[in-house]
């Protein structure tokens, strides 16, 4: 349910990837996975000044901080990942696809059990918590935006 507006309505973007990793087996998953991981951008030079442990998603085994930008009132999210971490570069990036450039309701309107509905083939349970944080991440992010939008 959206924490904003009580509706149901899942992102277009979000519903896309779910319908997608829905019909996958675990082996087609896990290509699948491999071909998201290669869409994260590398962080915009910008940010690469500002203090990481601020971003840091600390919940995350891997060393992952996440950049959240309003532009014009629409999210634009950011991160650094490792390279050598391609489950959560996947996962990132297919969210920034469908999120970046989408106004904060969108990112609050994504399924509160997004990552299991497309982990959960692959036995990812022990990485489940730091997937989550970083959703919880992007939520904060948004609804700070609302708030900041609300205040003038």
């Amino acid at each position: 349910m959206n924490e904003s507006t009580g509706t149901t309505k899942i992102p277009e973007g979000i519903e896309k990837i779910l319908r997608r990793f829905a019909t996958l087996n675990p082996d087609m998953t896990r290509q699948a996975l491999v071909q998201y991981a290669g869409r994260l951008p590398p962080l915009p030079e910008r940010f690469r000044g500002l203090d990481r442990e601020q971003y840091a998603v600390h919940e995350c085994m891997t060393p992952v901080a996440i950049y959240p930008e309003v532009v014009d009132g629409r999210m634009y999210y950011y991160a650094d990942v490792p390279q050598s971490a391609p489950t959560i570069r996947a996962l990132l990036a297919m969210i920034f696809e469908a999120i970046n450039g989408q106004p904060p309701e969108t990112v609050l309107a994504i399924p509160q059990d997004f990552v299991r509905q497309v982990m959960d083939k692959l036995g990812l349970g022990t990485r489940e918590v730091g997937l989550n944080a970083m959703m919880e991440r992007l939520r904060r992010a948004a609804r700070l935006a609302m708030q900041e939008r609300a205040d003038g």
